[in-house]
């Protein structure tokens, strides 16, 4: 191993993953934080592990598809078993506890017992080996019959997570090493991409480690979008196109469930040209609203939320003597509800996907070292949600007089978040948060330049700036 692998393991212990071996293995088809939890697990039983975990994951995973064979197996074999995420909801009205298995849209009443051992399972919905059996009386709960229950379910995560340890950890690595760590632990081989391109890798995190931000990214197909929040953590939705109702995203009035929004740290709009809203007028509303407040109602109900929100295109590029720019304007790009001033004012920062290059073959573009477990990392993002450093970067960084009240909560907001991710223990060099500065303003300004080019008569053509004191 190289000393950089050697310190992970080192200073990270349990939680030092060999990334290499998630993509060996070819388990592509669920998450990749519940990939290297199943190593991991499996590793420990020694012998032909490798064999013993394809096989499990063959038996026991089902693509969304296999719905009615599940159903057949439940039915002609009284339980099944399946690997899969479990979302818990409570009805009040019955005293009853409802566990969702949305991919193959499977509902079954899940024992308290159960659910007091799981309760992240109420929260966000939590993967794991899921038991049903078929139950003999159904219950009329959420307006259907329910005729399943879940009678055993083990977990895919840590049991037991220390926050502090990335804290702890980061003095140890320089803050070229540390990037290099944070690349390895998205799943990607830091010695492909040039120090931008990790930094804007990087930024996708985010929308994830700072509440309520709200990023836009446009760029070719296959720069690895959707597979860095689909593998990353359990808290991130993605809603890929499609028509999105307010009851999906907000709250569902009928059944009284809360919407994506409530329970999510980041919500993230793929393919957004396909996106398509079943009450366009009100969706729009509340959604503005809420990136602008962190708040909306919905009936009877009033809901604040720290969600994150991630706007993210396909677009045309082509090459020019710095690289690659986008051919087509990238307002053209988003569903027309959302064409219009201030929505986009509401986005505060727009990072430069067209930069970064496709993800063409795992042997090249892939993790071949090891980083930081991946289901830790999502838990460790999670808990630093809590505190925004934005004080923090008030402290040390005077704007200039053209900043509007969104300019700089935008600008205070990734600025907060890429020092989160650089330095979790908060220490750092002019120089360094130099680096935190200069891309956060990028972000921000590319919003304002493009709101420009849409109204040039309100949105004035000028450059945002920023300098550190102290």
């Amino acid at each position: 191993m190289s000393e950089l692998y050697n310190k992970v393991v080192k200073y990270f212990g349990d939680y030092a993953v060999d990334k290499r071996l998630a993509y060996e293995l070819e388990l592509s088809k669920i998450p990749r934080y519940v990939a290297e939890y199943l190593i991991a697990e499996f590793m420990d039983e020694g012998g032909d592990w490798q064999g013993k975990l394809r096989r499990f994951i063959q038996e026991n995973f089902y693509e969304p598809e296999e719905k009615e064979l599940v159903k057949h197996k439940l039915v002609t074999q009284g339980t099944v078993r399946l690997v899969d995420e479990l979302r818990v909801f409570v009805d009040i009205e019955t005293e009853t506890h409802i566990g969702v298995i949305q991919s193959l849209d499977l509902w079954a009443e899940v024992p308290v017992d159960i659910v007091e051992k799981n309760k992240a399972s109420l929260v966000t919905g939590m993967w794991g080996l899921i038991t049903l059996s078929l139950s003999v009386e159904g219950k009329e709960v959420f307006d259907r019959t329910i005729n399943a229950v879940v009678v055993d379910f083990k977990p895919f995560q840590c049991p037991e997570i220390d926050p502090k340890l990335m804290e702890e950890a980061r003095p140890y690595f320089t803050l070229d090493e540390w990037i290099e760590v944070l690349i390895n632990t998205i799943g990607l081989d830091p010695g492909v991409y040039s120090p931008r391109q990790r930094m804007l890798f990087l930024s996708r995190l985010v929308p994830i480690v700072e509440c309520n931000v709200n990023f836009a990214e446009f760029g070719p197909k296959a720069t690895g979008k959707t597979y860095l929040y689909r593998n990353l953590s359990n808290y991130v939705r993605i809603i890929s196109g499609g028509n999105i109702s307010p009851a999906m995203l907000f709250y569902n009035l009928r059944t009284r469930v809360p919407g994506e929004l409530a329970v999510k740290d980041a919500v993230v709009f793929d393919e957004i040209s396909k996106v398509r809203f079943s009450s366009s007028e009100e969706m729009m509303g509340k959604l503005k609203d809420y990136m602008e407040s962190g708040m909306y109602e919905r009936g009877d109900k009033n809901v604040m939320s720290d969600s994150s929100l991630v706007f993210m295109g396909n677009i045309t590029v082509e090459a020019s003597g710095s690289g690659y720019v986008p051919v087509e304007d990238l307002t053209y790009v988003l569903p027309e509800a959302m064409r219009d001033a201030a929505f986009i004012e509401r986005i505060h920062g727009l990072v430069p996907g067209w930069e970064l290059p496709k993800i063409s073959q795992a042997k090249y573009h892939l993790s071949k070292g090891y980083g930081i477990a991946s289901d830790y990392f999502a838990e460790a993002l999670h808990s630093m949600r809590k505190e925004s450093l934005s004080s923090l970067v008030s402290q040390h960084v005077e704007l200039s007089d053209n900043f509007k009240i969104r300019d700089e909560k935008s600008f205070k907001r990734v600025a907060s978040g890429l020092l989160k991710l650089l330095f979790p223990n908060k220490q750092f060099d002019n120089n360094e948060l130099k680096l935190v500065i200069d891309m956060a303003l990028e972000y921000r300004q590319r919003v304002r330049d493009w709101l420009h080019k849409i109204d040039p008569g309100e949105y004035p053509n000028e450059k945002l700036s920023a300098r550190i004191v102290g």
